[in-house]
């Protein structure tokens, strides 16, 4: 059993990650088409050892594609996922177009599964936020163990969460402040080399940015409404691996050493939480991993029943990409999707 997929946004970080994924998984696909906007038509972006041309997304016909991974902005899939999705193609949105509506579910597979049989109202599914994304990984077997009442969340996230634009403006401006050149600021509100921009999206009345609302209303989706979180998301000059410094209150006792082994175990996650020089987990050694990786798990003794740690990951892997193809394998794997018979 094998099906069509159809990447859109398959030029950026992103999409081209997510064909990586799609091929590194062996995910049984019987055709992968690379779609974006017009001007990107006839671009070559890799599959394997394959060679795919671009096409452009508003002339591609969906009617014989099971799968559409959409990575190519909010405006671009709140006018297209819905199309797709009445097409009978299953559309699975990296964006956040579509992650706060009811109708929606928005996943994560290792932390909230059974709402993927929420899709057939639209055939869209959501991918969250990459900075929540690798946060509810490390929080639901905890939550599962000593329930969590509240989450203060410091992140230190990556400039590849601001796309290629984000990249190539810490590498200009780094360049540029070593050759005493003049540095430029066009991506970002302030300079990224070497600084740290305590602002991610657009600012809300409360004072707070869009990124951490974000956090905050995606956890309560998909782990549990009831749990209090507020973040401060920062960009920092480091190009791919966002990092999050996370303190949980808990309802229950729960111990440094209960929660290491009980993370060890936990899907998705893995611990590296030595009390030594070197001993932890940094954005650099998370680059190309699958895994939500957990240092300095210590106990926090200001409140009751407290933990602190370090949670890192690979912004673009389980932050986007690997999670929207790990999306499509649990709609295999649970038989609720099948291929479109082909016409004769």
């Amino acid at each position: 059993m094998s099906f069509k997929v159809a990447i859109v946004g398959a030029t950026g970080n992103v999409g081209r990650e997510m064909l990586n994924i799609l091929e590194e998984r062996g995910f049984p696909v019987s055709e992968v088409v690379a779609l974006a906007s017009r001007r990107s038509m006839g671009t070559e972006v890799s599959f394997g050892d394959r060679t795919l041309k671009v096409r452009p997304l508003d002339q591609y016909d969906f009617s014989d594609t099971d799968i559409c991974i959409m990575s190519a902005g909010g405006n671009v899939s709140k006018e297209w996922s819905p199309k797709i999705g009445k097409q009978g193609c299953v559309v699975i949105d990296n964006s956040s177009a579509f992650r706060y509506d009811q109708d929606v579910p928005l996943i994560v597979p290792e932390v909230n599964p059974d709402a993927i049989s929420l899709f057939t109202r639209k055939n869209i599914i959501a991918n969250p936020n990459c900075s929540t994304a690798q946060l509810v990984v490390a929080l639901k077997p905890l939550h599962d163990f000593a329930t969590i009442k509240r989450v203060v969340v410091a992140t230190y996230q990556s400039v590849s969460g601001a796309g290629k634009e984000g990249m190539d403006e810490l590498f200009t401006q780094t360049r540029a402040v070593f050759v005493a050149d003049s540095v430029d600021v066009k991506k970002f509100t302030k300079r990224i080399a070497f600084n740290v921009i305590p602002h991610i999206d657009v600012f809300l009345d409360d004072g707070f940015t869009k990124e951490e609302w974000k956090m905050v209303a995606e956890t309560k989706k998909m782990l549990d409404p009831k749990i209090k979180l507020t973040a401060t998301c920062v960009r920092v000059p480091v190009f791919i691996g966002h990092s999050e410094a996370v303190n949980i209150e808990f309802e229950k006792p729960i111990t440094a050493d209960e929660a290491r082994e009980i993370l060890r175990d936990a899907p998705g996650c893995q611990v590296l939480d030595k009390r030594e020089d070197g001993g932890y987990i940094t954005p650099l050694e998370s680059a190309g991993e699958d895994a939500t990786f957990i240092s300095r798990i210590r106990e926090d003794s200001t409140i009751d029943n407290g933990l602190s740690m370090w949670i890192v990951s690979d912004n673009l892997r389980k932050g986007a990409a690997l999670n929207a193809v790990q999306i499509a394998e649990l709609l295999v794997e649970r038989g609720l999707i099948q291929p479109k018979k082909k016409a004769a």
